[in-house]
């Protein structure tokens, strides 16, 4: 559900009680482990970390009006999702195998949290006791915003040699 919040502080105002504590417990780890380079704001309806113009002039391919999104924290309608772009980065086809991803899931694992509620880039929890807050934390803090940037960077250069998307996937699975 996004939401017309235009401040952090409205959007948390906004939420029920249960729900504006976890998302705010997620929220102090993020912040804790963000990099200087990284900002926090409201960004497509929910609490948005983002790589400002002043370090990415380019801003969003999508919308270079917009930051580069890294990370988000959202209350849904049956759930709360911590959205992590870091994680994403490399997907092919919505396989996600990089190194990153394999150690999240790994770390996860050895946590002895609740089974890992996980998509493409969110996380999905109906409590913050489900989540493993230090694998969360040390997944932000892996992903400085240059090395972010380099990611992005690369996985656009891709797509634009492969001629698109779906020719860039390919690319990939045939030299696997």
């Amino acid at each position: 559900m996004q939401s017309n919040a235009s401040t952090v502080q409205e959007y948390l105002a906004s939420l029920p009680e249960d729900r504006r504590i976890a998302v705010a417990r997620v929220r102090d780890v993020i912040l804790a482990n963000l990099d200087k380079d990284y900002e926090e704001g409201m960004s497509y309806g929910m609490i948005g970390y983002y790589v400002p113009h002043r370090v990415f002039p380019a801003g969003y391919h999508c919308d270079p009006k917009q930051g580069l999104p890294f990370a988000g924290l959202a209350s849904q309608k049956n759930h709360m999702s911590a959205y992590l772009m870091g994680l994403y980065c490399g997907c092919v086809e919505g396989v996600s195998d990089t190194a990153l991803v394999r150690w999240f899931r790994e770390a996860w694992a050895k946590s002895g949290k609740k089974k890992l509620d996980m998509g493409k880039s969110c996380i999905r929890f109906k409590k913050v006791d489900d989540l493993a807050l230090d694998v969360l934390g040390e997944a932000i803090r892996r992903m400085p915003a240059k090395t972010y940037i380099d990611l992005y960077m690369s996985a656009r250069r891709d797509i634009e040699n492969a001629g698109g998307a779906r020719k860039a996937a390919a690319k990939r699975w045939q030299s696997a």
